[in-house]
């Protein structure tokens, strides 16, 4: 398979995906937006929830660094800067969500 098919299949995944996890954390977003901290620090720290929100976040950045690599592709022309960014990008799309969900399992009220 072409590697811009993957990316495209891949794009359309996790895209799919997102969907649910968007509502899901919307919906939830505004049941706690007026609450105490407590009370939002309890709802992470609850085990779907911590599940769900860092399935979010993994996804979010998978799909982020999909598009922006298409965008580096398309507008960067020098393949070395490109190559750069590219790698720069996706240690950072799996540095951040590992370091935030290690925040969100280590909640404690």
């Amino acid at each position: 398979m072409v590697n811009a098919t993957k990316k495209w299949i891949f794009l359309k995944a996790s895209s799919i995906i997102l969907i649910p996890l968007m509502l899901w954390f919307i919906i939830n977003l505004v049941s706690i937006y007026e609450k105490d901290y407590i009370d939002i620090v309890s709802f992470f720290t609850t085990q779907p929830s911590k599940f769900l929100t860092s399935l979010l976040i993994i996804v979010a950045f998978f799909y982020s660094s999909l598009n922006i690599s298409e965008i580096f592709e398309d507008y960067i022309h020098d393949e070395n800067l490109k190559n750069i960014a590219n790698k720069t990008m996706y240690a950072l799309s799996v540095i951040i969500p590992f370091l935030t969900i290690i925040v969100i399992f280590n909640l404690n009220i």
